[in-house]
């Protein structure tokens, strides 16, 4: 076990209070990130403490993940693979960057998990068979507006499925445009949970399919977010 990996482990238990089996193989992944990110940007976390902090923020959203999980814009893998190692589900962690898809399958690989990395614009993914439709979770923690992140998380749920939003200050004209651009995209604004500080948790289920010309073309909807 390198030291990185001893120290991630060990602020997970200690401020975290991650049970000892996860904190470990939360730990191997972080090490992993912190190494690779040396080479590659994938997380402005550079530091083990800095890192587990993200990695204890990603299971918060652990207990909303209840089958299959998407995670667009995955970057180093936050919060999918954290996701994945926490409920066991098959992860698929998109990422339209190369170098960042060719870290996330080692990682996947490394760690033993069931899912895939794709390097794909979300957009495109929305209007693929093979995902569109599919999953029960998606979440997209850096990924521009919540009406953005609406319109490419919710092409690919399941009825039934979840859009997880991690959101830091929410205004209210962002919250009323998440609001308003949910039913037109097959889903309903289910719950703003409170976590700590400013961090809140937007919880979007998918009720109807979506119409077909969702999610809009390549950068449209981070350029002109719907009710935004």
């Amino acid at each position: 076990m390198s030291a990185e990996e001893a120290a991630i482990g060990a602020v997970l238990r200690a401020e975290f209070a991650v049970p000892e089996a996860l904190a470990e193989r939360l730990a191997a992944y972080g090490a992993l990130l912190l190494e690779a990110n040396r080479r590659t940007n994938l997380t402005a976390a550079r530091e083990p403490a800095a890192l587990a902090a993200h990695l204890a923020d990603a299971l918060t959203l652990a207990a909303e993940v209840d089958g299959e999980l998407i995670d667009i814009g995955s970057g180093g893998g936050l919060p999918g693979i954290p996701l994945a190692l926490a409920t066991g589900v098959s992860v698929t962690l998109v990422d339209a960057v190369g170098k960042k898809v060719a870290f996330l399958e080692r990682a996947l690989a490394t760690l033993g998990l069931a899912g895939a990395a794709v390097a794909e614009r979300a957009e495109r993914l929305g209007h693929d068979p093979a995902y569109r439709g599919r999953f029960r979770a998606a979440t997209a923690r850096a990924v521009s507006s919540a009406p953005t992140v609406a319109e490419l998380t919710l092409p690919l749920l399941a009825v039934g499925g979840k859009a997880l939003l991690q959101r830091g200050v929410l205004e209210p004209s962002e919250r009323n445009a998440v609001q308003d651009a949910a039913p037109m995209l097959g889903g309903r604004f289910a719950e703003e949970r409170m976590l700590d500080g400013e961090r809140r948790l937007v919880i979007l289920e998918k009720i109807a399919e979506t119409p077909t010309r969702f999610p809009r073309r390549d950068g449209v909807p981070a350029k002109r977010p719907l009710c935004l």
